[in-house]
């Protein structure tokens, strides 16, 4: 009896039209293995032949059925097997992490969309396993969720004894990655995303703001009020948020999370101490205070020198803040609700109080880092602005 048919897969580079094969000159060329396009300096090569090989690997021993699983889930079809006809793999980017292919997939007379997070590096495979936990964990615990369903992991050979791992994920459509640049109109620093047929496309002003109140939300939304757990590690710089713009419309998404973890990572309080309501309301505003310093930060294009985003920022992400911390439930040490609670204790912290915290949390960026200096220079104007945010919040 013969063996069910194995799908066409097909390969190419970022939404490119030249297919990608083995005569192909770019086959055999190294892949760059950081947002620089340059080798790792752990001395780590692999070939772009090697990771379309990988990939094709890991889609033919078990990947395909992940593949089939997960379309039954999302149509919502009888439980019965799932012919895929056609793969395109498309490599969208180098990152310091992952190397991430989009697959378009022909299957049931549709095409359907997935995301497959590939790891070739040391760095890469140590937290691919970690990411995927995280990812699967805070799905399963939050609803809704803005945070891309994960459908299994493996890993397939490489040259030689290596080993490259990937987890397949949701595809969101019609989402892009966004950066500050200089190359507005205007010659100022503005959010473009990166359409990839219109090239950058510059967000408004409203638009921009939108975008930061909506990260902010999500960031503070994931964020656990007693345990003080929150996503660890994302960086605007790393395109670590998306977005889709549809006229007035705009959606933001976070695509990774590398690290949940207490926001105290050295200290473990007790049961009673950790439903302190001060130390609930202390920890939730040095929590704040370092969504509204890394929120600021980027890298031009996403590639170039770390920059610091203006001051427009900053009411935004208060109050996308504020309205993460409405959608938490009751915490029953509070006497009142998370949102109404913190404007209280807001309202008792003087701006000392505000400057001496901003000052403690902008002293975990290493000092030999861009972000490091950054903050020396604009931390004074940062903490004023927000003071001035935080007293209309007060007020109002």
């Amino acid at each position: 009896m013969p063996g069910k048919p194995k799908p066409q897969v097909a390969y190419f580079i970022s939404h490119g039209t030249v297919r990608v094969n083995p005569h192909s000159p770019i086959w055999q060329q190294q892949l760059p293995l950081n947002r620089h396009l340059a080798a790792a300096k752990d001395g780590l090569s692999i070939c772009y032949g090697e990771y379309f090989s990988a990939v094709r690997a890991f889609l033919e021993n078990g990947g395909c059925e992940l593949i089939g699983r997960a379309i039954r889930e999302g149509i919502g079809s009888q439980p019965k097997p799932v012919q895929i006809r056609n793969i395109r793999v498309n490599l969208e980017k180098h990152g310091e992490f992952y190397h991430p292919a989009h697959l378009e997939v022909l299957a049931q007379h549709q095409r359907f969309s997935f995301v497959l997070n590939v790891a070739v590096s040391e760095t890469g495979i140590r937290h691919i396993r970690e990411e995927y936990f995280y990812l699967a964990k805070l799905n399963n615990e939050f609803k809704p969720s803005f945070l891309p369903r994960v459908y299994g992991i493996g890993e397939a050979a490489g040259a030689g004894s290596r080993r490259i791992s990937m987890f397949l994920g949701q595809w969101f459509e019609g989402f892009h990655e966004f950066h500050l640049t200089r190359n507005a109109p205007d010659g100022k620093n503005r959010i473009a995303f990166w359409h990839p047929w219109k090239r950058r496309l510059f967000l408004s002003f409203e638009q921009a703001c939108e975008l930061y109140r909506q990260a902010a939300r999500i960031l503070t939304y994931y964020y656990n009020i007693e345990t003080f757990a929150h996503i660890y590690g994302w960086h605007h710089a790393a395109g670590d948020f998306i977005v889709r713009v549809d006229k007035a419309d705009l959606d933001v998404r976070l695509i990774t999370v590398r690290r949940y973890i207490p926001l105290f990572s050295n200290r473990e309080p007790s049961e009673s101490a950790s439903r302190s309501p001060e130390l609930i309301l202390q920890a939730l505003l040095i929590f704040f205070l370092n969504l509204s310093i890394r929120m600021r930060l980027d890298r031009l294009d996403g590639v170039g020198n770390m920059v610091w985003a203006d001051s427009s920022s900053v009411g935004p992400t208060l109050a996308g803040f504020i309205e993460g911390l409405d959608l938490k439930p009751p915490v029953r040490s509070l006497p009142d609700t998370v949102g109404r609670s913190f404007r209280y204790y807001l309202s008792v912290c003087s701006r000392q109080d505000l400057y001496d915290l901003a000052y403690a949390v902008a002293e975990v960026f290493k000092p030999d880092t861009a972000e490091h200096h950054l903050l020396v220079q604009h931390i004074d104007e940062h903490v004023e602005t927000l003071n001035g945010a935080l007293q209309q919040l007060i007020l109002t």
